[in-house]
């Protein structure tokens, strides 16, 4: 009797303990992004991308169920990302970080990662600098200066000789500028003036003047997606740039999709490179869509952060696996050095050295299609590129 009466309560702590393991089993994933304000529909994204992947792929891996935890960052402000990154190992417990819109709040997350034994997976943020700030960081998105790079050679085969840039004044814009120029100039043209843009300027008219001043055959721009771009392409069209004949290049920033309805026609014609485009042709990508569009709530909303956070995902699932669910950052990273799978946007990889993503770059022209509405079409595609950006700076 006494026997069984040990043998059943080993079985009950058998049992106790099994439930609280499995409690205790689920790992958790703060996501940090603007999920309101001006860049509300940026954050949107991250999150139908991560709903998308979960939809697709299920919420475990290998027996570990997934949590995920939203935290809101509404516009770039470093000291409250550090401040949300923080209340999300510290109380919430979370295993692995991802998200970031901008490069401040990422630059301001990465110096608590080691202490906290914690992956940072950035869905966007996109100035190459970060990949140096810790070993433990890991880019699912691109950079500024990898989309970029392709349109030096792009414009001088269009007969542009002369160009003029506008960037956004901070690390992506600064990035972006560097890129083209390097590239520009190799193929033989030449930067004849560099404006540089307050990120919260919102009146580009004078900003068109001086690209009309400056007898440029183009203007080469960038911004980070949202207000400030789809403000700028508008300030081209209206300003009558584009009837003068100069010439719009610029990353896929500014012609995102969820824009293109409010540009309308204005936009035909416009080139730029990126690593996404929704209208890609895949299979993957269909299925991508598919699910994206149900969990942003309309395909018109739709765009680039969401594979950001898609392939963020499959990262993360696979440091999970790796390290079977135990907290354990270093190994965690380690694991998808050289991890390579077909995404929606198309062939990726991390690469082992730099932790950023190897992946195609496509020139698109915005065309209008059978039912009227205009798209990014892929017109060419630049295949595998890495991220130069440390070498232009």
């Amino acid at each position: 009797m006494k026997a069984s009466k040990g043998i059943l309560g080993a079985a009950i702590g058998a049992l106790l303990l099994g439930s609280v393991s499995a409690y205790a089993d689920t790992i958790k994933v703060g996501i940090i992004g603007p999920f309101s304000g001006p860049f509300a529909l940026q954050g949107k994204n991250f999150q139908a991308g991560v709903e998308a992947y979960m939809a697709l792929n299920g919420k475990s891996v290998k027996g570990h169920d997934i949590e995920v935890i939203y935290r809101d960052l509404p516009a770039a402000n470093p000291a409250q990302s550090r401040a949300l990154a923080q209340e999300l190992v510290v109380k919430e417990k979370v295993q692995y970080l991802g998200g970031v819109y901008f490069t401040p709040d990422a630059m301001a997350i990465t110096p608590l990662l080691k202490q906290a034994n914690t992956p940072l997976v950035i869905f966007n943020a996109a100035t190459s600098a970060i990949m140096t700030q810790s070993p433990l960081v890991v880019r699912t998105s691109f950079t500024t200066a990898q989309t970029t790079s392709p349109l030096g050679k792009i414009a001088t085969e269009r007969g542009v000789k002369k160009v003029i840039s506008a960037v956004s004044d901070y690390g992506p814009g600064v990035d972006a500028e560097a890129a083209f120029k390097k590239a520009f100039e190799a193929a033989g043209g030449q930067v004849v003036e560099a404006i540089r843009m307050p990120l919260n300027t919102n009146d580009f008219s004078p900003i068109m003047q001086r690209v009309r001043d400056s007898g440029a055959e183009a203007v080469f721009a960038f911004l980070p997606s949202g207000p400030t771009t789809l403000g700028f392409v508008k300030a081209y069209n209206e300003t009558g740039l584009k009837q003068a004949g100069i010439k719009f290049f610029a990353p896929g920033d500014l012609t995102q999709e969820s824009d293109l309805p409010a540009l309308g026609d204005g936009a035909v014609g416009l080139l730029t490179t990126f690593h996404y485009a929704v209208s890609h042709d895949s299979p993957e990508n269909k299925k991508f869509v598919e699910a994206a569009t149900k969990a942003v709530g309309g395909a018109e909303q739709l765009s680039f952060p969401s594979v950001g956070a898609y392939d963020g995902m499959h990262v993360i699932y696979k440091m999970i696996e790796a390290t079977d669910g135990k907290q354990d950052a270093q190994k965690a990273v380690d694991a998808v050095k050289g991890l390579s799978w077909t995404s929606p946007r198309g062939p990726v990889s991390i690469d082992a050295e730099t932790r950023h993503i190897t992946e195609n770059i496509y020139l698109r022209e915005v065309v209008k299609g059978p039912d009227g509405k205009t798209f990014n079409k892929e017109i060419q595609t630049f295949p595998n590129q890495k991220d130069p950006g440390l070498a232009t700076q």
